[in-house]
């Protein structure tokens, strides 16, 4: 029986010590550390004025020299050759496209003289080229007076196979042969 009541003693202290000591909590965290700001004054630097670049203006490249507006023509893309098929004067779609384009750039420029330059390649008789050659040049010059374009500053001449822009015996050669070439040759009243 002794034994019993220090059980029940011992069990009765523990209860009584867990009802005061309750589970662990947890501890709280630590609060945030305050940090303090320190004010910083920015001071105002005024930046110093780049000196005045002095930009030359870019001149137009259409009232230099003829040579200087044929390249900027065809570099800038307002001029363009137009092909033909072999042994062909007609125009094909594309052809009819670019003349387009250098019509837009015939009325930007009415000051302009024209020259449109016919050209075949190799194959065929000298005679035979050069009329090929004038009825290509022929055949630029009617489209493009049907697109309002006159045909006053607008001359056409054939150079047959005589001034070839390729000179290999090729297929690939010879497309680039046939062609219609414009070139501004000269300012209207100059």
């Amino acid at each position: 029986m002794y034994r019993k009541s220090l059980v029940t003693v011992w069990v009765g202290v523990l209860a009584v010590s867990l009802l005061f000591l309750g589970c662990p909590k947890k501890k709280p965290a630590p609060a945030p550390e305050v940090i303090e700001l320190q004010e910083t004054v920015v001071e105002e630097v005024e930046t110093p004025t780049p000196p005045a670049v002095i930009v030359d203006e870019v001149e137009d490249p259409f009232s230099e020299d003829l040579e200087t507006a044929n390249i900027a023509a065809y570099e800038m893309g307002l001029l363009g050759d137009v092909y033909f098929d072999f042994d062909k004067y007609d125009l094909k779609p594309e052809a009819r496209e670019r003349l387009a384009k250098n019509a837009e750039f015939m009325r930007a420029h009415p000051e302009f003289e024209m020259l449109i330059e016919g050209h075949c390649d190799e194959r065929g008789t000298e005679e035979y080229n050069l009329a090929l050659g004038d009825r290509r040049a022929n055949a630029t010059k009617s489209y493009l007076m049907s697109l309002g374009i006159p045909a006053g500053p607008i001359e056409a001449v054939s150079f047959g196979e005589e001034r070839p822009q390729c000179r290999e015996s090729s297929e690939a050669c010879w497309w680039r042969n046939r062609r219609a070439h414009f070139v501004i040759r000269g300012r209207q009243g100059g």
